[in-house]
């Protein structure tokens, strides 16, 4: 049985490679595009394309919503979604952490899934997951995160997802020498519980991540690379299948893997 699949941010890089992994994934079927830019998109095929999401949840028979936009916008197509009973698969890194808790809520009341996920590659997945094992044994840590000039969130959503897994594991501690000073402001990056992030944004990049732990005579590095946006494709094609077996929120593609085993 074909799910059916709505994509929002068609024209968009990770838009075009999410497209193409739909039309070559045999149980995938592409139904509607949600574009506020409509005839913005060239559009070769009979897919209907709509500038209107609630005008497009209730005309277009779909299953799920891949959500490929800006925070803005991706809070109220996902919202939209939840209220007309289309399960979201969200790529938009940036939400607040108050806007998550409300489409928690609302995928509870309908008792559908929703899986939010700050970073669809695999490979980063697992590079949060390590931080937050070695966050136990290196308090002393800084992240820096590098991404392409065009990207409008800083710190990345990877980056602060990251930051959350490794606090829990970590007492909050000051880092670095109690007097120091930035004679440049923002030198020393943001800061959350002594844990510096440090924004990295220039074209030619894609999306990456380096966790730095540092310890008495040695230091531990997690990085990960994504070198195109093929990269995420795997974790978005299996998102939109789990999505159809839950019903409620999920946030972080960590929780679909099965890293206990």
């Amino acid at each position: 049985m074909s799910i059916k699949v709505i994509i929002a941010g068609p024209r968009g890089k990770m838009g075009r490679e999410a497209i193409q992994m739909i039309e070559s994934t045999e149980h995938f079927q592409l139904v509607a595009y949600l574009d506020r830019k409509n005839k913005g998109r060239t559009n070769e095929s009979a897919i209907p394309v709509y500038e209107d999401p609630d005008k497009c949840f209730a005309e277009v028979q779909a299953d799920v919503l891949v959500d490929l936009t800006t925070p803005e916008v991706g809070f109220s197509h996902t919202e939209s979604a939840l209220k007309h009973g289309i399960r979201p698969v969200v790529g938009t890194s940036g939400f607040k952490p108050e806007e998550i808790d409300e489409l928690k809520k609302l995928a509870d009341e309908k008792k559908i899934g929703c899986i939010i996920a700050p970073n669809f590659a695999v490979g980063a997945v697992l590079l949060m997951q390590f931080a937050k094992m070695a966050a136990k044994y290196f308090p002393d840590v800084e992240i820096i995160e590098k991404h392409h000039d065009q990207k409008l969130d800083a710190p990345s959503g990877t980056a602060m997802k990251t930051l959350e897994l490794i606090k829990e594991n970590r007492t909050a501690k000051a880092q670095g020498h109690p007097n120091e000073i930035e004679t440049l402001a923002g030198a020393r990056g943001g800061e959350s519980e002594g844990i510096r992030i440090h924004s990295v944004r220039l074209p030619g990049l894609v999306a990456h991540e380096e966790v730095l732990f540092g310890g008495n005579g040695q230091l531990l590095t997690i990085k990960h690379d994504s070198m195109n946006r093929q990269s995420f494709m795997e974790g978005i094609k299996m998102s939109i299948d789990e999505v159809m077996k839950l019903d409620h929120l999920v946030y972080g593609l960590e929780n679909l893997l099965e890293l206990n085993n």
